[in-house]
């Protein structure tokens, strides 16, 4: 199963910022994410749906398509669930706005959502199909869209689908629950998300929204959440305040001891197969295909987040297998 044209993405952090906001949208311009995403849907009110999305519009029209600053990584739009009579209006309207990278698609329950959204975007521009496509990332937010990640996944497969979030807070409604700081009430439903996106070689698995984020408590709150979020087989997290993005992109990004273990494997490794070694030891532990297969994971990933692994490949040059 081919990875899609998305899989060089990197989502670790994915920021919301209301686009009922002219001040978050101007805002935004000076903020340091992954991956920002406008939210035409919770953010901003029936009676106002209208204008923001028109302002959004005007706000991704006026930014320089060609010098996109650094510290902005991929701009996305929350668009309102298909089963509204707003979304029509969003897709067609947007779609066309340059700078804009990706369309997250809330309470996806079925393939159809998917269908609707790739339909409308091959009727609006068809032109993002074949070069520089829009890229389409789903919420799953109910008992149903879990049921149904397969189907959900496997439509995806033709419509640039690019990762899965979870969020927890429309689940919890859904299913009647009350969230607790251990999350244990989500384990089958993150489990499940996680799954299915490895499985169908999605790029992005986001997380749940931490809703503290402020003070001390906070931010160990939110970074428990990321450690535990990242060891069930999630690669980023959704943030509801700026202050929140350091945090999630310092966790789900490898760290420096992570990486330059990475390397050292790798050269190992890379000497061990020039040797005819199949399996070899490296501090003490036996290294075989699927720890090098995760090194050279890791060293794909460090490389996205910024560290000099060309640097350390020399530093580590003359390491050799055990």
């Amino acid at each position: 199963m081919a990875a899609s044209p998305a899989s060089t993405v990197l989502r670790r952090a994915l920021l919301y910022v209301p686009a009922s906001s002219q001040k978050m949208l101007t805002k935004s311009l000076s903020l340091t994410s992954d991956n920002i995403t406008y939210d035409l849907e919770d953010a901003v009110a029936p009676s106002m749906k209208a204008s923001a999305r028109q302002a959004l519009h005007s706000h991704l029209t006026s930014l320089p398509q060609k010098s996109r600053p650094s510290s902005r990584g991929e701009l996305a739009v929350r668009i309102n669930a298909i089963s509204t009579p707003y979304a029509l209006d969003d897709l067609l309207t947007l779609s066309k706005a340059p700078n804009l990278d990706a369309i997250v698609i809330p309470k996806v329950n079925s393939a159809s959502d998917l269908s609707f959204v790739t339909d409308v975007l091959r009727q609006t521009v068809p032109e993002r199909f074949s070069e520089n496509p829009i890229k389409l990332i789903a919420l799953i937010e109910s008992a149903r869209a879990v049921m149904d990640l397969k189907s959900i996944c496997s439509a995806g497969q033709s419509a640039n689908l690019s990762g899965l979030i979870f969020a927890a807070e429309d689940f919890a409604l859904d299913l009647s629950l009350t969230r607790t700081p251990s999350l244990k009430e989500f384990l089958y439903a993150r489990s499940a998300i996680a799954t299915a996106a490895k499985a169908f070689d999605l790029p992005s698995t986001i997380d749940l929204v931490c809703t503290s984020y402020k003070g001390e408590e906070g931010l160990k709150r939110l970074e428990e959440e990321c450690q535990n979020g990242k060891e069930m087989g999630f690669n980023g997290k959704q943030c509801i305040h700026p202050s929140q993005v350091d945090t999630v992109q310092r966790m789900f990004g490898p760290s420096e001891e992570e990486v330059e273990w990475a390397v050292r494997v790798v050269i190992a490794d890379e000497k061990a197969a020039d040797a005819g070694r199949g399996a070899w030891t490296f501090q003490g532990k036996m290294i075989d295909a699927p720890v090098s297969g995760k090194a050279r994971a890791v060293l794909a990933r460090a490389d996205k987040c910024g560290f000099d692994v060309s640097g350390l490949r020399e530093k580590w040059e003359h390491q050799e297998p055990e």
